[in-house]
């Protein structure tokens, strides 16, 4: 402590010398705004005795300008030698604590304000972290000097310093205003206690959320397993059905859970952290983070499971890196069993991975161990973060859910809800996705190659590219326990036993797939590649005059900014033309020059790929592309009629999309739309009618190209509907139909042009067959085929004569009809 001018003058050499070694930096920097009330006293909580501690904790306050701890601090007649006090007693060399009281500090600070009924003493707990290790299940030697749980002793810690102290962190906490506590008139022992009891529950908290959670070593996790009830049943059933031992049943399930678990390792999250942060810095111009604060508010007291979109391999390595750099635990992270590599899988293993089968079925065994591993992570608290699309999406779009971790995350937490879960959704969107050569084979046609270590040195020979900015977006966090109240009010009364599944679950694991979809979805970073591909890919030729391309995204970043998606939805900075600008930068735009001025357009090459990239935020443009294309072959619409067409449209629109406006905010939306383009000259509203521009005026050509954004989606759900009319009820099954629909899509795409690989994905019609299928449009017969409403024909005609040109509607009919012919020759 620094009484008198020699233990300041101790401390001060102290201090340097050690930052001869030391560099430190502050997690959180929101700290150097605190809301503090510099009039009042400020004084710092650490949770332990440590000089070296301390040390760093003065200059990081010295750096941020905030009140240092080593002076001394007035708090009424009170005079403190330090503005600071330690929570817990002095260990000794070894480590030992004996139990004392409460630290005298806080008791003295309690009396004075007890007596000065108008002070203040503001507490601000600190955390040291030398190094940061996310788990404690490593090698001894890792354990003498990686922070953990364990309580530390000098000599520890000065191996501490001398291995890690290159890497500390500090992270200051909002400020404990301890009048608040004295004003409650509990007394002096039970107002200390509970300040004891804040700092304690605070440090806690803070510790778990920053290294992670106590858990033992990986060898004893995988032994625990083996010794859960659930899993010696499986065990001794699969004894019984293979007929071998117990003995080999146990030892094949010992071989499944080191199969699964990863080995956190400080070694690996710090080489990682080396590499990622020269990786990142040579292949991309930023990363750009948002809505992070949300995230820490939530990771305290909460098992986090982060949920993010699935665009490219690097996506779990940068959400992880991200969120060690601020301060948060790298999660756990599920990887396929395709990616446990020789040396790429057992780093990726040491950095967090666990790895699962693409498929449990017809192995209960290993299924029971996977599951059992997953609940003792939840429990013990480690973030989790898996991809709720399953596989990487080829065509930028959102895939439908994979439900399966969902369930195995729901029946967890019905069997044991002690600590709440929270999915938080993560939106990570590419300028440039590293697999882009991959992905136009595999748009173009080409089959899904399977993941090969050799891939890794084609990533690193394609860094003379540029690969531009890179977003990643924090979404709404879903609390488990709020939607299980929303879909299940008595879910708490029922029976939580572990083999408990209830009847609900399934359908209500679809539902919370669909909710963490639209909530990813609402978290989207829009970037200037989107808006170009958006505004190209909707001309017939691929290309824009500059003016014109300059007037069409000037547009887009109007409506983006006067109707925002969500609040967690991102826009670019700029205007039109630093927009442009930066797309050329990246040699994804080519341009051809004449007297009248500058044309941009997208080769061959970059229009495929650039579907893409437009598909990322097709979800956004979708309702008011909607609205636009109403006017394409109308020239007055009331609002009634928008609604009525909208209302019948849009459920399905919202199903392939993740769009996030229920039925019932729709209305209000679309009012909000309607308004928006009114206010850009692109309708006009006259007595209650909504009257489009002149065909030949500039504003119906930007209409035009908004509601082409959707055009081959209509299309897609006309040809579905066409090629089920025409064969008539009860004709085809879905399976038929789905494929029927995929063999005309590819027809037409030739026809018409089409340079839009999604145009004909399987997935898509399948999942707008079952759509129809859950609106009731159509039912399935006794043997699996398909009818439907008798005024389905009626419908979908009204609806496509106000959506799709008369062209397009002739020409997938006549393909349509002239199928049905072929069918009925064959018969």
């Amino acid at each position: 402590m620094t009484r008198s001018p020699l233990h300041r003058l101790v401390f001060g050499t102290l201090r340097r010398l050690l930052y001869l070694w030391v560099r430190s930096e502050t997690i959180n920097q929101s700290s150097f705004t605190l809301n503090l009330d510099r009039s009042r006293p400020v004084l710092y909580a650490l949770q332990s005795p440590s000089l070296a501690d301390l040390a760093v904790v003065d200059r990081e306050c010295t750096k941020a300008g905030l009140p240092r701890p080593v002076l001394p601090v007035a708090i009424g007649d009170l005079m403190e030698p330090t503005a600071v006090f330690y929570l817990t007693p002095d260990p000794d060399w070894l480590g030992r604590q004996d139990k004392r009281g409460a630290p005298p500090t806080l008791a003295r600070l309690v009396t004075a304000l007890a007596q000065n009924a108008g002070e203040d003493a503001q507490i601000i707990p600190v955390s040291v972290f030398w190094g940061q290790s996310p788990a404690s299940e490593s090698s001894p030697w890792k354990l003498l000097f990686a922070d953990s749980w364990a309580v530390t002793g000098r000599l520890r810690k000065l191996v501490s310093i001398l291995i890690l102290g290159r890497k500390t962190r500090v992270q200051f906490s909002e400020p404990i205003h301890l009048a608040e506590l004295v004003q409650q008139n509990k007394g002096h022992e039970r107002t200390v206690r509970m300040a004891q009891r804040i700092l304690r529950v605070h440090f806690r908290n803070l510790k778990t959320a920053v290294i992670g959670p106590d858990i033992s070593h990986r060898r004893h996790l995988v032994k625990g397993l083996v010794r859960d009830p659930l899993v010696r049943q499986a065990i001794a059933e699969e004894a019984e059905r293979e007929h071998i031992s117990l003995e080999k049943a146990e030892a094949r399930a010992l071989h499944y859970g080191n199969e699964i678990a990863s080995d956190y390792t400080y070694t690996a999250i710090r080489f990682l952290e080396v590499v990622l942060s020269w990786f990142w810095n040579k292949i991309y111009d930023g990363i750009k983070v948002n809505n992070i604060d949300g995230v820490k508010d939530v990771a305290r007291g909460n098992e986090i499971i982060y949920v993010p979109c699935h665009r490219s391999h690097i996506d779990y390595l940068l959400l992880s890196y991200l969120l060690f750099k601020n301060g948060l635990t790298p999660p756990h992270v599920a990887a396929g069993i395709n990616l446990n590599m020789p040396v790429i899988g057992s780093l990726l293993r040491r950095g967090g991975a666990f790895f699962m089968r693409r498929t449990f079925k017809g192995n209960p065994l290993y299924s029971a161990v996977f599951n059992e591993y997953l609940h003792t992570l939840f429990t013990k608290g480690f973030p989790v973060e898996y991809f709720v699309e399953g596989g990487r999406s080829r065509t930028g779009r959102m895939l439908q859910p994979k439900t399966g971790m969902l369930a195995i995350t729901l029946r967890s937490y019905l069997r044991s809800s002690r600590t709440p879960i929270v999915f938080v959704p993560v939106y990570i969107g590419y300028e440039r996705v590293l697999e882009g050569r991959t992905y136009l084979g595999e748009l173009r046609g080409a089959t899904k190659k399977k993941e090969s270590i050799l891939d890794v040195f084609k990533v690193i020979g394609a860094l003379k590219q540029r690969f531009g900015q890179v977003a990643v977006n924090f979404g709404e966090p879903i609390k488990l326990q709020a939607f299980l109240d929303e879909q299940q009010p008595g879910w708490r009364q029922q029976d939580l036993a572990p083999e408990f599944k209830p009847d609900w679950l399934n359908e209500t694991t679809h539902r919370l797939g669909i909710r963490v979809a639209r909530h990813m979805n609402e978290a989207a970073a829009i970037n200037p590649v989107n808006l170009v591909a958006l505004a190209l890919l909707s001309t017939s030729k691929l290309a824009l005059d500059e003016g014109a391309m300059e007037r069409v995204l000037d547009l887009y970043l109007t409506l983006l900014r006067q109707v925002p998606y969500s609040p967690h939805t991102t826009v670019p900075d700029g205007d039109a033309r630093s927009l442009i600008a930066h797309v050329q930068g990246m040699q994804l735009l080519s341009e051809q020059s004449d007297a009248l001025g500058r044309i941009l357009y997208l080769d061959e090459q970059h229009a495929v790929l650039m579907t893409y990239y437009r598909n990322n935020v097709l979800h956004i443009f979708a309702l008011p592309a909607l609205l636009a294309s109403f006017f394409q072959s109308t020239s007055r619409m009331t609002r009634e009629q928008i609604l009525r067409y909208a209302h019948a449209l849009y459920p399905y629109l919202q199903a392939e999309l993740f769009i996030r406006w229920t039925a019932e905010e729709l209305d209000g939306v679309i009012d909000q739309w309607l308004q928006a383009l009114v206010e850009q000259g692109l309708l006009r509203l006259e007595n209650g009618v909504y009257l489009r521009p002149a065909p030949s005026s500039r504003q119906f050509v930007l209409l035009t190209l908004l509601s082409r954004a959707i055009a081959q989606t209509l299309q897609r759900f006309y040809m579905a509907i066409a090629l089920l009319l025409n064969a008539g009820q009860n004709a085809l099954s879905a399976e038929e139909l789905e494929d029927l629909c995929t063999t005309m899509a590819q027809r037409l795409s030739i026809l018409h042009g089409l340079n839009a690989p999604e145009f004909f994905d399987k997935s898509l019609f399948r999942h707008f067959i079952q759509t129809l299928l859950d609106q009731g449009v159509l039912r399935r017969d006794a043997n699996g085929k398909l009818s439907h409403h008798p005024m389905l024909d009626e419908l979908a005609e009204g609806a496509a004569k106000r959506v799709l040109p008369a062209e397009i509607r002739l020409s997938i009919r006549q393909v349509a009809l002239h199928r049905s012919e072929e069918s009925a020759d064959g018969l």
